[in-house]
């Protein structure tokens, strides 16, 4: 796989993994939050690119992917978010302005699609928001 390609496909897991902490920052994930995160993948996150994963799979579904091995591999919140972190500050250039805007509108959908933001979602947010001001 070409070092592009992996990059690539190892951004989509570590929004996953983002995507995961914001919908389990209020210690559950409900599944009007995974519907909504399929959706958005779907209509927003597949056309971004034309990177495909080792099983020549849009590498676009390993948000999905990672977001329900997340789920069943009881990751914490915290921990989904500072893998995202750590891997945002190792490949900045993985992540321009449009990038950085659609991924803020995918976590506000996300944290939206049960019973609107709660505390924990709103810290969360604002933690992604000061990340990317950096």
């Amino acid at each position: 796989m070409k070092h592009t390609q992996k990059l690539g496909t190892e951004r989509y897991e570590n929004l996953g993994k983002l995507f995961f902490a914001v919908a389990m920052a209020d210690g559950r994930v409900d599944p009007a939050e995974v519907t909504k995160l399929r959706k958005i993948v779907r209509e927003r996150w597949l056309p971004v690119d034309d990177i495909e994963d080792p099983y020549h799979s849009d590498a676009a579904y390993q948000i999905e992917t990672v977001f329900d091995w997340a789920l069943e591999h009881d990751m914490t919140s915290a921990q989904g978010f500072d893998d995202f972190a750590d891997f945002y500050h190792e490949h900045p250039g993985l992540f321009p302005d449009q990038i950085k805007l659609l991924i803020l509108d995918t976590a506000s959908a996300v944290a939206n699609a049960f019973a609107l933001h709660n505390k924990s979602e709103l810290i969360l947010l604002g933690k992604l928001q000061l990340l990317f001001a950096d």
